[in-house]
């Protein structure tokens, strides 16, 4: 299927936006504080004009035989690149975790591994609503949607709780976690619109694709703002003891742990003290009666 104009000049800007994204990210060295947006980017940058390249290809006037194995070519280099970005989400979504709650590993840790258990629960879900039955090669998009989209509605419980939370984190709208969160969220919205209507898509020409791309340029966009902006220094936390995030943080530090274990000596054998104390009570007792008798 060729592709119209207005598509084919979507998706050069998009492999320039990607392109230029990746090199940005990489030579600030932001791939040393989100090393899973790094590889995502990379993943992202190197597979685009390849993809591109097997899709301009497969347009030309060439044999049916040439067209379906270029056909094959693009199915599955398409849904490798869409899986491995799948997974690379899933860490990038831990990564923005650890750097918006940085000020408080306790609620850090314990988010995790929530994110972690809602994320398995999520991706059971999806893999159980695909039906399996006699779809042969379909089956790999079926599988690749269902996973994004469980991907997707993480994402965007990950935005709305940082939206949620920023005034508690001291969290500015200038951060760079906030920046990649917003970024996920709208592509998010994007994995949605194709996840929901992948079975009415007939063409890359089709209003859907249309809209999808529009939100990848819009996500490299916001992306490549933050990355141009400088993000400002993060001050140090100060908060009364008395503080709820405070409690929260050190509840959640002390859940797991067994805490310190204290040995408690046994009483002494109290026969010994209770003769000294008689002892005591009798010299006592003959004072008085010497003091009394001289009276």
């Amino acid at each position: 299927m060729q592709l119209n104009f207005a598509m084919s000049a979507m998706n050069a800007g998009e492999f320039v936006l990607w392109a230029a994204l990746a090199f940005l990210f990489w030579n600030k060295g932001l791939h040393r504080r989100f090393p899973a947006m790094g590889l995502y980017l990379a993943v992202r940058a190197i597979s685009t004009p390849l993809l591109m390249l097997v899709l301009h290809e497969e347009s030309q006037p060439w044999g049916q035989t040439r067209h379906i194995i270029l056909g094959k070519i693009y199915y599955f280099g398409f849904f490798a690149t869409y899986l491995a970005t799948v997974v690379l989400l899933f860490f990038i979504c831990i990564e923005i975790f650890r750097s918006a709650l940085a000020a408080f590993p306790g609620i850090t840790k314990l988010a995790i591994v929530i994110f972690r258990w809602a994320a398995v629960v999520s991706v059971i879900v999806s893999l159980s609503s695909i039906s399996y039955a006699n779809k042969g090669l379909h089956i790999i998009a079926d599988i690749s949607y269902g996973l994004m989209h469980s991907v997707s509605v993480l994402e965007l419980c990950l935005l709305a709780f940082l939206c949620l939370s920023m005034n508690a984190l001291r969290l500015t709208v200038r951060d760079l976690s906030f920046g990649i969160a917003l970024g996920f969220g709208v592509l998010s919205s994007g994995d949605f619109i194709v996840a929901s209507w992948s079975s009415h898509v007939v063409s890359v020409n089709d209003p859907v694709e249309f809209i999808y791309e529009a939100l990848i340029l819009a996500t490299l966009t916001i992306w490549m703002v933050y990355c141009v902006l400088p993000e400002p220094v993060r001050k140090p936390l100060l908060m009364p003891a008395n503080s709820t995030i405070y409690r929260w943080n050190e509840i959640a530090s002390a859940l797991g742990h067994t805490g310190t274990r204290i040995a408690v000596q046994q009483p002494a054998n109290s026969f010994f003290l209770s003769d000294v104390e008689h002892v005591v009570e009798k010299v006592l007792a003959r004072n008085m009666k010497g003091r009394e008798s001289e009276t």
